[in-house]
């Protein structure tokens, strides 16, 4: 099918974002919904607001954490030395 086959397409209008980045974007919507408050910046992919003057922050990014480094916020050096003292006894108890 055609699109001119379709028939008539339902009212729509366009809503103007921008990003941190000063990248403008101008997707359509249906004429009866809200449009949303935010929409991802198709060049950059950071969010857009609809304030030009006060576009979303860029998003904060943590960097990448080690499984040790996870263990080192539960625990102590102290809790660390400890359950390395009971896990060598239980090796030694199995070899002897």
């Amino acid at each position: 099918m055609r699109w001119a086959e379709r028939g008539d397409q339902a009212p729509r209008r366009r809503i103007t974002y921008w990003c941190a980045n000063g990248h403008m974007t101008e997707p359509a919507f249906a004429a009866e919904i809200t449009p949303p408050a935010t929409w991802d910046c198709p060049r950059c992919g950071l969010p857009a607001g609809q304030d030009e003057q006060a576009p979303p922050e860029r998003p904060r990014t943590e960097p990448y954490k080690t499984h040790l480094a996870y263990v080192k916020e539960r625990r102590s050096a102290e809790d660390g030395e400890a359950i390395l003292a009971e896990a060598l006894a239980r090796l030694r108890q199995r070899r002897g």
